[in-house]
């Protein structure tokens, strides 16, 4: 298309073979899509392109991705707030035209990609948030470098298991994925799943595994990016020769 729609969480800019989404920084706006900044999102890594009424005078021009094409969304598992979809382009309804037109091509180019095309591949089709992370749990301060995950527990919150444990590093080529529980939610935790789990793993309290979350540790905007990207790297290192 070459074209791009601005709306009031971001812009849409559409390639010849993708959607680069670039978030809006203002103020009012989702923290989640402040720190992602910008992604490019392959015409193939998505399912459908939906177009429906918004809010207070509002169209909001809507994309779905593939199941297994975005770690991100793999890892946030439906538990993200409608504002904090990135997907989501909220558009005035003056501006249904061109929303309208934006959609009957992007779902063209979508259909089309889609011939022959395995979401479920050995790679995410959408890349992940970069590495090096961290962020502050409420018990331990959690680190990626690209190949490992640390857990540095602190003595004020971590639980007499974890502290007995010691802190704990994690190569990615040792984990079979990421469970990540918003700590907008009861319990918020994310947990790293080992290859060799037999048995139900511990609460996230107590699991050397686990970081819990809790008022101001955790938030969705450094926990999730941070899970995603341990994802991607779990999935790299399965097919890394």
């Amino acid at each position: 298309m070459g074209e791009a729609l601005t709306g009031s969480n971001a812009v849409w800019e559409f390639e010849p073979d993708a959607v680069v989404i670039r978030y809006s920084r203002g103020v009012r706006g989702s923290r989640l899509l402040q720190a992602l900044g910008e992604r490019r999102v392959p015409h193939e890594a998505l399912a459908d392109v939906e177009l429906v009424p918004g809010r207070r005078g509002t169209l909001i021009l809507r994309a779905t991705p593939r199941p297994g094409a975005d770690p991100l969304m793999e890892v946030a598992g439906g538990q993200l707030r409608e504002n904090a979809d990135p997907y989501r382009l909220v558009l005035p309804e003056q501006s249904a035209s061109l929303a309208e037109t934006a959609r009957d091509v992007l779902l063209a180019a979508v259909r089309a990609a889609a011939a022959g095309t395995d979401p479920a591949g050995p790679r995410f089709l959408v890349p992940a948030p970069s590495a090096p992370r961290s962020f502050k749990a409420y018990d331990a301060k959690a680190t990626f470098d690209g190949r490992t995950v640390g857990f540095h527990w602190f003595r004020t919150g971590a639980s007499t298991a974890k502290w007995n444990s010691g802190d704990q590093t994690f190569p990615v080529e040792e984990l079979s994925g990421v469970e990540w529980r918003s700590p907008e939610q009861v319990h918020g935790h994310l947990r790293l799943v080992p290859r060799e789990r037999t048995e139900p793993p511990p609460a996230a309290d107590r699991d050397p595994a686990s970081v819990v979350f809790g008022l101001g540790y955790g938030s969705v905007h450094e926990s999730l990016p941070f899970a995603a990207a341990v994802l991607a790297a779990i999935r790299t290192a399965r097919v890394r020769p």
